[in-house]
């Protein structure tokens, strides 16, 4: 299959660098620093995964996200996740229109091209479950009417690590479903002087909003561009050994960090791999991918698969640290 793909040129490449400097040139003008941040939304958008990100509040993804959308010309909705939030609050339902003595349909903000499902660890499970169609099939089934999702879509989902009252952990399959996980951290002190400097001048007012720099019909053939990207089988499989050593640390692993995994990552962490690392060569102007993309995607791709037990969170060893380790036991190609 891999094969059979007619690689990316350098006139592809160029075109392909355009859209995206003009899509990043438009985040950094709104967006002060967090270059991790918009790294990881624009291999969401060019790899077409979803991007789960972790930070306390106050750290501008909302911004981020929404400068995104505005920047390709898509639509953005914002959903404010809540325990008493019904899974029709997202996908829409039905209502009966006395006028007509009918039923009409209204789609829900989840039909979108980014949306941001903000503190989503504070919606119940059953909310939580009604993301998965959406996110996976790109689709919502309504009174067993099937509505597609338009293209290209992305689900932004963020959560506080800080306060846990009133949360529901989200499952492993639901991270599953996110492409990505992002932990954003407190800016600098020069960049937190810069957004007081950004606020002042009038740039966050509620009429000031990014113009579309690039058209969803860019983002459609980036995308295409990206897939084409030459991707060595050897890479592939140095992918899948590091995803493999998740499931078989005790072989590959000291006993002090086997011990603490209890389940590994599933194929939808190679196959994130391969995507994104496509995305992230196109990023730094190459039209292949090289052994160092791989490596710098490990922590995004894996953090929020890997499952460790007690003894890891009683030590407070993060995923971060387990996922060193696997790096450094994995031969690079």
């Amino acid at each position: 299959m891999t094969a059979a793909r007619s690689h990316l040129d350098q006139s592809d490449l160029a075109e392909a660098q355009h859209i995206v400097k003009a899509v990043a040139d438009a985040f950094s003008a709104k967006v002060v620093g967090q270059h991790h941040l918009r790294e990881s939304m624009l291999i969401g958008v060019l790899a077409g995964g979803h991007l789960l990100v972790e930070s306390v509040p106050g750290l501008a993804k909302t911004t981020a996200a929404r400068v995104v959308a505005e920047a390709v010309g898509g639509e953005f909705k914002r959903i404010q996740c809540t325990p008493d939030l019904l899974p029709s609050d997202i996908i829409g339902t039905q209502i009966y229109e006395a006028a007509t003595n009918s039923f009409v349909t209204r789609l829900g903000p989840v039909h979108a091209n980014i949306v941001l499902l903000d503190e989503i660890n504070r919606s119940s499970a059953k909310t939580q479950s009604a993301m998965l169609e959406a996110m996976e099939e790109r689709q919502t089934t309504i009174a067993g009417v099937v509505y597609p999702i338009p293209e290209p879509f992305l689900v932004i989902a963020t959560q506080n690590p800080v306060d846990q009252e009133g949360t529901y952990p989200l499952s492993e399959a639901q991270t599953d479903r996110f492409m990505l996980k992002e932990v954003v951290n407190y800016p600098s002190i020069d960049d937190e002087v810069e957004v007081i400097a950004r606020m002042d001048s009038g740039l966050y007012d509620k009429d000031h909003r990014t113009m579309p720099v690039v058209s969803l019909d860019d983002v459609r053939r980036i995308r295409q561009l990206v897939a084409s990207v030459h991707m060595d089988r050897a890479l592939i499989q140095y992918a899948s050994h590091l995803v493999g050593v998740t499931r078989d640390p005790e072989a590959h692993l000291s006993p002090g960090i086997a011990r603490l995994i209890e389940y590994g990552a599933s194929p939808r962490a190679t196959i994130a791999f391969c995507r994104t690392a496509r995305a992230l060569a196109v990023l730094r102007g190459r039209t292949h991918v090289v052994p160092d993309d791989v490596a710098k995607l490990a922590h995004r791709v894996l953090r929020h698969r890997l499952i460790l037990g007690f003894e890891a969170a009683s030590a407070r060893v993060t995923p971060d640290v387990v996922i060193d380790a696997v790096l450094q036991a994995v031969r690079v190609p």
